[in-house]
């Protein structure tokens, strides 16, 4: 059976659980410098972003524990390993804003999303602040009493 293929504009990966163990206080889109068979996987599909990270590395931003499965298509010698460090296209401006907060203030980068914008692949690379144990429970509580709130107004009618 065939794959379905990622379109333009579409979500080819999405990192929900950087939402849940970190507070997102900005976020960036970036570029992905990718070879062939691995930008072939990742209109696949084939690609998963937890456990994922950016740094800083001699003036660049450097994207790494990204896995991006093999192409089966592609041959030995013509296929990628699947988490090598990738480099992130960025403005000179966005990497040397983002250098001075990762540097001063503790945050640190976690890709978010990658999706097409036009034939182009995208990362949104966010700057997060880890969450303490108790942020995350008040989250799901607030979740859990805006779906009460939802499920409240959903049966009551209005006369």
């Amino acid at each position: 059976m065939a794959e379905k293929k990622a379109g333009p504009g579409s979500v080819v990966a999405d990192n929900r659980k950087a939402r849940y163990d970190y507070a997102i206080e900005e976020s960036f889109e970036a570029g992905l410098a990718l070879t062939g068979s691995e930008i072939k996987s990742v209109r696949n599909g084939r690609l998963n972003l937890r456990g994922g990270y950016a740094r800083l590395q001699n003036g660049e931003v450097v994207l790494y524990d990204v896995h991006i499965s093999p192409y089966e298509q592609s041959g030995v010698y013509f296929n990628h390993e699947p988490t090598r460090a990738r480099k992130l296209l960025l403005n000179r401006r966005e990497i040397s804003r983002i250098a001075g907060l990762v540097d001063r203030q503790g945050y640190t980068l976690v890709p978010l999303r990658v999706y097409f914008k036009g034939r182009l692949a995208k990362l949104e690379l966010g700057l997060a602040k880890g969450k303490k144990h108790y942020d995350k429970r008040e989250d799901i509580a607030t979740r859990e009493a805006k779906r009460d709130i939802d499920r409240a107004m959903k049966t009551r009618r209005f006369e």
